[in-house]
């Protein structure tokens, strides 16, 4: 290889480290923004003027991920219409002002409307940033560079974690929320500055001498000018776009994949919310039960990129069905009710596999043609935030029924463990279909063959 060639490969790899930086740090704070509920839900309760139940404070973290749910729909759409880069920033900037403005919040009333807003801009920019990772990351480091991705989002409830043990005792809930505005100023600019177009969108619109620089520019050897496109300013059709994710025999692996979506979203979502407060009723203080959450997010960092670069090699579907395994036998460990130091090895484990969902997000990034990634993702994980929807009500109504003495503590765990075993068994009959790379158009068969990142 040339002197050039190393040169221009190396440029290409700084490039990609600077798309996979802009998607990490929105997504560090997009899960600092959701976890942090879970931080404050001992002070809600406990805050008298507002005299919130459990299930009230269930419902609440839960119309929030409403609006992840409207958001993940609207916007993974849009994302192929208008372009990955401005709803990226546009969502940066939308929940970077939700958030503070949350803070002011007089009643319960205007604090739930408030976190239904901020959802709306959180829904946004998950399938954004997993569509230009899965488009600007070689097929062989798909899984990697995703799990490197998406672990910002643990990376976020781990920040949500320390700041919260600093903060809550000195600042009460509100603070929490007035640093949800960091992104406006840390992350906004950069991404105006660096953050490229996506090429297939730029291909689907006709704009093929900038796709073209754009993949020189990133090393993206397989991709080629298609021999027949739309018109110049043509937008992709959203007809044609919904049967390339819902037609043929893509149907049952969709339909499995938003299946094992609204599990995986329940077992994230409903275990950061609720696992707080799980541990004081265990009889641990706050300040351990806020430890353990950040050992928890801890173990799912660590996990989750070990997990995707074990899958780029080994199989995307075996190491999924595992780690959702790994959530289900973690979670029931807890009814022994372990001494500190193997309660903390086994929540870092539980924070693993309950993540494993950011598996399963590049796993479907895969598995369709990158022309209509964004919008299967969004679809994915927009119907995928029912389990997140339901994640935190469902718990609250657990914890209810505990303290009742309608259900033993037991079912604190089960409730979160049977889906986790449901969710392995669905990821082994999802079907081994995948996308051929960046120049699969909406029309093109896809064959069968192995799990994305395998040769």
């Amino acid at each position: 290889m040339s002197a050039r060639n190393v040169a221009t490969g190396r440029e290409a790899t700084r490039s990609t480290r600077w798309i996979l930086l802009i998607c990490c740090l929105t997504v560090v704070f997009d899960g600092y923004d959701m976890i942090v509920y879970g931080t404050v839900v001992p002070d809600l309760l406990a805050y008298r003027p507002w005299a919130l139940t459990p299930a009230d404070a269930g419902h609440i973290g839960s119309l929030a991920l409403v609006g992840m749910l409207v958001g993940a729909l609207l916007v993974g759409t849009l994302t192929d219409i208008v372009g990955r880069r401005r709803v990226m920033i546009g969502c940066l900037v939308w929940f970077s002002i939700a958030m503070p403005l949350t803070a002011l919040a007089p009643n319960p009333e205007i604090f739930t409307l408030l976190r239904f807003i901020t959802g709306l801009g959180l829904g946004g920019v998950i399938p954004t940033a997993i569509a230009l990772t899965a488009e600007y990351s070689p097929s062989r480091r798909r899984q990697l560079n995703n799990a490197l991705m998406f672990s910002g989002y643990s990376i976020g409830g781990m920040l949500a974690a320390v700041l919260a043990l600093v903060l809550l005792p000195v600042g009460g809930f509100r603070i929490m929320f007035v640093i949800g505005v960091a992104p406006l100023v840390i992350v906004v600019p950069l991404a105006i500055r660096m953050l490229p177009e996506s090429i297939a969108f730029l291909t689907a619109k006709g704009r093929h001498d900038e796709a073209a620089a754009y993949a020189r520019r990133f090393g993206l050897t397989d991709y080629e000018p298609p021999a027949e496109s739309r018109p110049v300013g043509a937008k992709p059709g959203l007809v044609e776009t919904g049967k390339t994710i819902m037609g043929g025999r893509r149907l049952p692996m969709t339909l499995l994949l938003w299946v094992i979506s609204i599990i995986g979203l329940l077992l994230v979502y409903g275990l950061n919310t609720w696992l707080p407060q799980f541990m004081r009723n265990a009889g641990y203080s706050m300040g351990s039960a806020l430890t353990f959450l950040l050992v928890f997010n801890i173990g799912a960092v660590a996990g989750v990129i070990i997990a995707g670069a074990l899958a780029d090699r080994v199989g995307e579907k075996l190491v999924i069905a595992c780690s959702f395994c790994v959530a289900a036998i973690a979670v029931l460990l807890f009814i022994l009710k372990p001494a500190t130091a193997p309660m903390l090895v086994i929540g870092a484990l539980a924070g693993f596999g309950s993540n494993t969902q950011t598996l399963v997000n590049a796993f479907i990034g895969g598995l369709y043609p990158s022309q209509a990634r964004a919008t299967a993702l969004g679809w994915a994980l927009g119907v995928g935030r029912i389990g997140a929807i339901v994640g935190p009500t469902y718990g609250g109504y657990i914890l209810t029924q505990v303290d009742e003495g309608s259900l033993s503590s037991n079912w604190s765990f089960y409730a979160f463990a049977i889906p986790a075993v449901l969710a392995a068994i669905l990821t082994a009959l999802v079907p081994r279909h995948r996308s051929t790379g960046l120049n699969d158009t909406v029309t093109t068969p896809v064959p069968a063959g192995h799990a994305p990142g395998n040769p």
